[in-house]
């Protein structure tokens, strides 16, 4: 005589599947790097280089396509020389050296407005704006380094043969070569911590000068940053 075994609907506990999911994610977050927001579109001409930008210890020139420069600053992932902090050491030499120069245009920061420039991911705008600019709140200094709603926005620059005089551009560089965090310096030294990303359609002369005026700073080596080409290209 056969038992007949009652016929069960299958289980399955999807309590560790879940809780796996959970950790997954939770990772991934964690170590992703998400894009930062910049204050124009460029869209970069196509190459079949394949070589990566670094993500740590670089400066990124952002040429738009209206001729307006922009500047990014990565620190090291080391908090001693962070993102933030190297910004706000750049911002108080650029700074300095801008006072020596104009002892009666003197600009005057305070700590939270230092703070403000540490934690902004990419500038541009004449150092005379600086200060007023820092003060403003969030919408308001977005729409200031916004080319579409800004003309005037952007790091004033120029042919910079003029050593004794060197234009705003050059400040900054001369402060980025002169930073204190030794993998950024050794970085721009060997060129793999300036790269220049310009739009397609922005005109060669442009990118022309700011390569000039690198070279006029003994940075002769810096990245162009282009986009992969496709089959279609």
């Amino acid at each position: 005589m056969k038992v007949k075994t009652e016929k069960k609907a299958p289980f399955i506990d999807m309590t560790a599947m879940s809780d796996v999911t959970v950790l997954l994610l939770t990772f991934f977050m964690l170590t992703s790097t998400f894009l930062q927001k910049e204050p124009a579109t460029v869209i970069t001409p196509a190459s079949v280089s394949e070589e990566k930008v670094p993500e740590q210890n670089l400066v990124t020139l952002l040429i738009t396509k209206d001729s307006q420069i922009f500047m990014s600053i990565a620190g090291d992932r080391d908090s001693t020389y962070s993102s933030e902090k190297m910004r706000e050491e750049v911002l108080l030499n650029v700074v300095e050296e801008y006072n020596k120069k104009h002892p009666n245009k003197k600009i005057t920061l305070t700590k939270a407005d230092v703070n403000v420039f540490g934690n902004t991911y990419m500038f541009g705008l004449p150092l005379s704006q600086l200060s007023d600019w820092c003060k403003l709140p969030a919408e308001k200094r977005d729409a200031l380094l916004d080319p579409a709603k800004n003309k005037g926005a952007g790091i004033p620059i120029d042919m910079g043969k003029d050593v004794e005089n060197r234009n705003e551009f050059q400040q900054w560089m001369l402060a980025l070569y002169n930073t204190s965090n030794p993998n950024l310096a050794k970085a721009i030294k060997s060129g793999k911590g300036i790269a220049i990303k310009a739009d397609a359609t922005t005109p060669y002369s442009v990118v022309q000068v700011v390569m000039d005026n690198l070279q006029t700073l003994k940075m002769n080596k810096f990245t162009l940053m282009t986009a992969l080409k496709t089959e279609e290209d």
